[in-house]
């Protein structure tokens, strides 16, 4: 799929028109470079051609739980923006090349507002929202909510990039 080259608005009725069912972690494997222990994504919920509802439930036994903070550990804002970042790369699969042609590249968080905290054993939904395109630009929102109320709200652009090998003489 080539790149879009003009400025893109998403809009309601393309929303509507392509809904994509659940799937779990194969599924979110096929979709996006990410893997255990950084794949941050249990399940995807619901997907349209601008929206993404996924979900995570946090384990104590998550690498970056370990000491953040010891005897009282909870889920550091970095990995809750991760999430969000990680369900946008997933809606961003459907408007771009085929995984293992492109990696999406976050080049941008504002906003970022943390509202309530996040411990191991709590079950989170992330919700994205792509706002707009501009080329290989891309313009999104997310947010993350337990038991329905806000822990993470965040706007963020990523971009779409070609991989580099990991042992290329650029690297040097």
């Amino acid at each position: 799929m080539a790149f879009d080259t003009g400025m893109n608005t998403p809009n309601q009725s393309d929303a509507e028109s392509t809904e994509s069912s659940a799937f779990g972690p194969a599924g979110i494997e096929a979709k996006i470079p990410h893997r255990s222990p950084m794949r941050l994504l249990d399940e995807v919920v619901e997907m349209t051609n601008d929206t993404l509802h996924a979900r995570k439930t946090f384990s104590s036994d998550d690498f970056f739980v370990q000491g953040h903070f010891p005897n009282h550990p909870i889920v550091p804002g970095v990995i809750q923006c991760e999430c969000c970042l990680q369900a946008g790369a997933i809606l961003l699969s459907e408007h771009t090349p085929e995984v293992g042609e492109f990696v999406p590249v976050a080049t941008r968080m504002d906003s970022v507002k943390f509202k309530n905290m996040v411990h191991p054993g709590d079950t989170v939904d992330i919700h994205v929202t792509l706002k707009e395109r501009l080329a290989n630009a891309f313009f999104l929102t997310g947010k993350m909510l337990l038991n329905g109320k806000v822990t993470t709200r965040l706007e963020f652009a990523c971009s779409i990039t070609q991989p580099t090998p990991a042992n290329s003489d650029a690297a040097s």
